[in-house]
């Protein structure tokens, strides 16, 4: 998560930064881009329903490490429309895994204990919210101050996000559900 949001609270200076778009065209990607987390809230969380949630998280990785280590190829040919695309997949995969997220937690957990698992996730998810857009813009601002040029500052943090979303793939493969004899049974009355 750390990745999508740190996607998601620069795509501004990113847009503008890359391609030289207006303030105003970037405020605009950015709207495009809430658009898309939108979406994909119903689109992923849907498809989880067919591929199971697991599934659903190894696509989100795979794909998403495969789409970030495109985007220096978009700013190196000067496509908007490819940086467009490959951030709007990004994003909606970013809302995909907000909204798959409690469905995977009972899956694993079962049901009773879903709503305090959740509460620690979403916790987790705040500290991502916090590191993601701190993690792009330190690193963005330390290869301008190296020399890098300014459109081509975020190439580095964005093979940076596709190597998380391995680690993230590798941890999603080893998680194991509890198994049921762990979970707690309601009381028959």
């Amino acid at each position: 998560m750390t990745a999508g949001i740190g996607i998601l609270a620069q795509a501004s200076p990113m847009c503008q930064d890359m391609f030289g778009v207006s303030p105003l065209v970037a405020g605009g990607f950015v709207g495009l881009l809430s658009i898309f987390n939108m979406l994909g809230r119903f689109l992923w969380s849907s498809a989880s329903d067919y591929t199971g949630r697991k599934g659903i998280y190894c696509v989100y990785f795979v794909l998403g490490c495969a789409l970030y280590a495109l985007i220096p190829l978009s700013q190196r040919i000067g496509s908007v429309t490819l940086f467009a695309g490959l951030t709007g997949v990004i994003i909606s995969m970013y809302g995909g895994g907000f909204a798959t997220i409690p469905a995977y937690l009972r899956d694993l957990f079962g049901t009773v204990q879903v709503g305090a698992i959740h509460g620690r996730v979403i916790t987790a998810w705040s500290a991502a919210a916090v590191l993601g857009p701190q993690l792009v813009t330190y690193l963005s601002a330390y290869q301008r101050a190296h020399g890098v040029p300014r459109t081509e500052a975020y190439n580095t943090t964005v093979l940076i996000m596709a190597a998380v979303l391995v680690l993230g793939l590798v941890l999603n493969l080893l998680v194991r559900p509890v198994p049921d004899r762990f979970h707690v049974r309601e009381a028959k009355p």
